[in-house]
């Protein structure tokens, strides 16, 4: 799990995330700091996976905090919690780079989700500096080779992709890189063939020995629907935050209609739903294919 601390100028809201990580078992709390000096060197001094830092603080800001972390080599990732709402504000806490923005008052529920977004891309990051690493040593053992590996392949560039639109870890996501792949082998120009079809076919050649492609199917639209009603949740949760973040200007207009990216956010904003959210699978899937192909290609 990764380690988080929290520089917060107010101790019950350090008390409160201290208690909503430790207790919702997403990580370990090595330190808290009232101020931004004191936990610039708090965070140098113990190096967590994960920082939680408020915005404004008396001593130094949080965007001043991270400026000076990150020139002091300090790689981790950050979370902002605070009451600002202005959009000019939290629009440069993103450029500082941070992954979420949340506004106070704390919520438990919307805390323990973005930290076990933060929680999955921290751990997706490690297995691929970990497989870094270890392409790293076989090039020094085999130097003709290096260049054969250096190109990224279609899973890295799909988990890429699938990392920006915040479903890595949905079970569907699977369903959608074995499509993908698929696709990437046999299909050639125009349209993709009808999504039942393409259901059927990667499961017959995930398991080639009998299994019901009709009964796996339905379970493989469930599990993508679900995955791809997640991306619209998060791109939409963005968007409500900061209209301008590259993810939201990039993925919420190719991927969605932006009627239904609105709806969405409407819902997040006003938390009652608005109208049952409709996606479009096949248009999801379709430019899903377009953009890893299109980044595969440029990688040549």
């Amino acid at each position: 799990m990764p380690t988080y601390c929290i520089i917060d100028d107010d101790a019950v809201s350090r008390r409160m995330l201290q208690t909503i990580i430790e207790k919702g078992g997403v990580g370990e709390v090595v330190g808290t700091a009232a101020g931004g000096t004191e936990g610039a060197q708090l965070i140098l001094d113990e190096r967590p996976d994960v920082v939680l830092i408020d915005l404004l603080m008396p001593d130094q800001d949080g965007l001043e905090t991270i400026a000076g972390l990150k020139k002091a080599g300090y790689e981790g990732r950050y979370v902002m919690i605070s009451q600002i709402e202005n959009k000019d504000m939290i629009s440069k806490a993103y450029q500082a780079g941070i992954e979420f923005y949340i506004q106070k008052p704390i919520n438990r529920v919307e805390i323990e989700a973005v930290l076990g977004k933060v929680s999955e891309q921290w751990r997706m990051a490690r297995y691929l500096n970990e497989i870094k690493q270890s392409i790293a040593k076989l090039d020094r053992l085999d130097p003709e080779a290096a260049g054969e590996r250096k190109k990224p392949g279609a899973r890295e560039v799909m988990r890429t992709i699938l990392m920006d639109l915040g479903i890595v870890g949905e079970s569907g996501s699977g369903d959608i890189a074995d499509m993908t792949e698929y696709l990437l082998r046999h299909h050639r120009g125009g349209g993709l063939p009808p999504l039942k079809s393409l259901y059927e076919a990667c499961i017959r050649a995930g398991n080639p020995n009998g299994a019901d492609a009709e009964k796996e199917g339905k379970a493989v639209e469930q599990r993508v629907r679900r995955a791809v009603l997640a991306a619209l949740t998060n791109l939409a949760s963005i968007g409500l935050t900061d209209y301008g973040h590259p993810k939201f200007e990039h993925y919420a207009p190719l991927y969605f209609d932006f009627r239904d990216v609105r709806l969405k956010m409407k819902e997040i904003d006003e938390q009652a739903l608005q109208e049952k959210p409709k996606v479009n699978i096949k248009k999801f899937l379709q430019v899903f294919y377009l953009e890893t192909l299109d980044k595969l290609n440029g990688a040549q």
